[in-house]
């Protein structure tokens, strides 16, 4: 046996502690000799009476000096711990009381326990050093399986695997449709505590002050769930469902909490309240994770055997926590959500990452990070390969997504669920979005989502998204994806600047709760051929989600090319300021409008004009509506030096189709320039239409009106026009309520 009194070498039969027990005094107050063994296995072999309460050992390693294993020990003659291998180590053969405790200042180390790679199973360490609760930091310097799937109510500890590979060969079975089974899961405990209020008075959108039955439970420093009674058209709409701190006690009632309501709650709403103590600053950092390989589903997407589900592996999760932060997590092959959080609050995910998960149809799997009724929350600087997600939200609020990235991105590596998000920014990343489109369970609800700086192969925001804005996106078109290339928006409070769809952007209307005026500024559209610049109405309800836009809509400084036919189906007030539109050559060139009024100013249309289809009205667009003018069908205003020039195939600029459709058109400064002698400048048929053109100029060309399309209640006044070769044969025969030759210049 080797072993040595730390600086001095055995120099005789006596034991290191028969020397120092006669060179000390009797009630000296010299400290024990400090003696040093190799290796754990000589430390259990010292001798009985090196055991000495309070005696310090230091070890050189686990299995060999200097191994990595090494720490100091201090033997505790009245502990009756279990030995677990790492911190505590029980030199007797039986139960008697002694042990040797690791002596640390908080920073724990997997080699204690002999662990130095994945080899040996590491639960019992991690159950180990996680149930002590001086360990603030827990080390892991060699790569790790573990084969059992953890639940910690741990606070303020922090789990580094320094770069090191984390493998779950073996791994039990979780439970079913658990993403929570995964390898390390924090949880905060319930109290048990509740209280429920039936709300005497609705709750203002960004109040933070909420009811209660009785104030004198909420102690400020407290953490409750906040739940809202869902709405009876689906079992998971809530506006309200989060993690939340007592900040203040108003009064008997009233109780301020750390966050601003996203949605007014009405009077008579139901809410519940459960206490919880939440695990508070658990982190886990820099671990390199590998899945287990797991079963394809069947075509049918069904489990191939019953516990498919349970087979695969995650590492973190998180429930009912407070400052959690996780970072440099790389996982391939894992199942559930690589990170899982749900009522988390204040916390940041950065530098992470999934490849390659093991699954991405069945529904949950594939995910980066999935995010349920979380609040503050950052996630920054991550990236996706061939995945389902990067980032879900679902009930999420004042949360930030920035600099994260997914390819293979079919599947959208950007979502929300629709449960009454609010308050989202997303700045710098790149990946299909998708917001609010998970269905009416839960409610199809978002408000004031932000997106700058996107680049992405679809971005899909129709459902009931109020005050969307989009800065800088660009949608770009993918070869096998269907509908890439296009911007989906709900037309509530919508703000768009400086985007770019290479397909199209189509507009509808789900929902009417802004009070912000939506407008598209400085953007470029491709337009593809029969598509809808703004829904329509249609006898099969159309597309689900896809509704006629009732409101307004201003268009500024944009560009729209390649423009075939394009379909305005609906949108009360249509105005385009300095908004050009360009057809493809040799193209049918038209945009068939059926919004209530066509206002142009400045812009223009380039080989290619408009087709008054007739107002939507809820049906289908040809039906009469009544204006603002108190006037039925649409009405067109063009003025502000808008110029229009080229030819279509539809050989008009500007015309109106249908029996029964009537206009008012209102002409002003404006330039039309054909370049095919039957190209018509308008064209004019059937309906009652009210008709004044006031200083324009018209180049070339022919004006076409039908016979009928000045009958009785209708009028035609054209003058101080400048007319440049036009052929005028068309027109109808001038009378009282028809006048368009004198006043003009008419030009050969």
């Amino acid at each position: 046996m080797s072993w040595t009194r730390a600086g001095n070498e055995a120099s005789s039969n006596k034991t290191d502690w028969q020397e120092e027990e006669e060179r000390l005094e009797p009630g000296s107050c010299q400290p024990l000799a400090i003696v040093q063994v190799p290796t754990i296995a000589e430390l259990l072999r010292l001798p009985s009476g090196s055991r000495k309460d309070g005696a310090v050992v230091r070890v050189g390693g686990y299995r060999k000096d200097g191994d990595g294993g090494g720490k100091w020990v201090r033997y505790d003659a009245g502990s009756g711990r279990p030995d677990n291998g790492g911190t505590v180590h029980n030199p007797h053969a039986g139960e008697e009381p002694g042990r040797w405790e690791t002596i640390h200042e908080g920073v724990a180390d997997f080699r204690w326990f002999g662990l130095f790679g994945a080899d040996a199973d590491a639960d019992d360490a991690l159950e180990a050093l996680m149930g002590d609760p001086a360990i603030y930091r827990i080390e892991a310097h060699s790569d790790l399986n573990f084969s059992r799937r953890h639940i910690f109510a741990r606070s303020r500890i922090e789990l580094d695997f320094l770069g090191h590979t984390v493998t779950t060969e073996g791994i039990e079975l979780n439970e079913p449709d658990n993403p929570f089974g995964a390898v390390i899961c924090f949880r905060g405990t319930a109290t048990g505590e509740t209280q429920t209020v039936i709300l005497r008075d609705g709750l203002a959108e960004l109040t933070d002050v909420l009811e209660t039955a009785d104030s004198a439970a909420f102690a400020v420093g407290d953490w409750w769930i906040v739940q809202a009674a869902p709405h009876p058209e689906g079992a998971a709409q809530r506006e309200l469902d989060y993690l939340l701190q007592v900040t203040e006690t108003i009064d008997e009632r009233h109780v301020r909490f750390n966050y601003k309501l996203g949605w007014p709650l009405e009077a008579g709403r139901r809410i519940v309240y459960r206490k919880i103590n939440p695990v508070v600053q658990s982190r886990v950092r820099n671990m390199r994770f590998v899945g287990v390989p797991v079963a394809p589903l069947t075509p049918s997407l069904t489990k191939p055997f019953p516990t498919w589900d349970q087979l695969g592996s995650s590492p973190v999760a998180y429930e009912f926590a407070v400052e959690c932060d996780v970072s440099d997590i790389r996982a391939v092959g894992a199942f559930w959500p690589v990170i899982m959080r749900r009522y988390c609050t204040s916390f940041v995910t950065e530098r992470c990452e999934l490849i390659n998960p093991v699954q991405r149809d069945w529904g949950g799997t594939g995910y980066l990070t999935q995010q349920i009724h979380v609040l503050y929350g950052h996630v920054r600087d991550c990236n996706t390969s061939n995945a389902r997600h990067l980032n879900d939200f679902t009930c999420a609020a004042y949360c930030m997504v920035e600099n994260c990235h997914g390819d293979g991105d079919d599947y959208g590596p950007f979502v929300t669920h629709g449960q009454f998000e609010h308050d989202l920014t997303y700045t710098g990343n790149s990946g299909l979005l998708s917001f609010a489109n998970s269905g009416t369970t839960w409610g199809d609800s978002a408000k004031r989502i932000t997106v700058r700086k996107h680049v992405a192969s679809r971005i899909v925001a129709h459902k009931k998204i109020s005050d969307l804005t989009l800065e800088d996106c660009y949608a770009y078109r993918k070869e096998g994806l269907g509908d890439s290339g296009t911007i989906w928006a709900n037309a509530d409070g919508l703000q768009m600047r400086g985007c770019t769809a290479e397909s199209s952007v189509t507009l509808s209307q789900s929902s009417a709760r802004s009070g912000r005026t939506n407008l598209i500024d400085g953007c470029s559209f491709d337009a593809t051929h029969g598509g809808e610049l703004a829904r329509a109405s249609r006898p099969d309800g159309g597309a689900i989600g896809f509704l006629p836009v009732s409101g307004d809509v201003t268009i500024a400084n944009s560009s729209f090319t390649n423009v075939g036919k394009l379909i305005v189906g609906s949108i009360g007030r249509l105005t385009l300021l300095h908004t050009r539109f360009t057809g493809v050559s040799g193209g049918e060139g038209v945009l068939q409008v059926a919004c209530h009024q066509l206002v142009v100013r400045g812009g223009g249309f380039a080989d290619c004009g408009f087709a008054l289809i007739g107002a939507w009205t809820g049906g289908e667009p040809g039906s009469a509506q009544v204006t603002e003018a108190g006037q039925s069908g649409q009405s067109v205003t063009i003025d502000g030096g808008a110029e229009f020039s080229g030819t279509n195939g539809a050989m008009a600029f500007m015309s109106s189709i249908g029996e029964t459709n009537s206009v008012t058109w209102s002409l002003g400064s404006m330039t039309s320039s054909a370049a095919a002698p039957g190209m018509a400048h308008f064209a004019i048929e059937g309906g009652k239409h009210r008709y004044q053109a006031v200083g324009s100029r018209f180049k070339g060309g022919a004006f076409d009106t039908r016979p009928d399309a000045f009958a009785a209640s209708s009028y035609m006044l054209h003058t101080a026009c400048v007319e440049e070769g036009v052929d005028r044969s068309r027109l109808p025969a001038e009378s009282g309520t028809v006048r368009h030759r004198e006043g003009n210049l008419l030009l050969p």
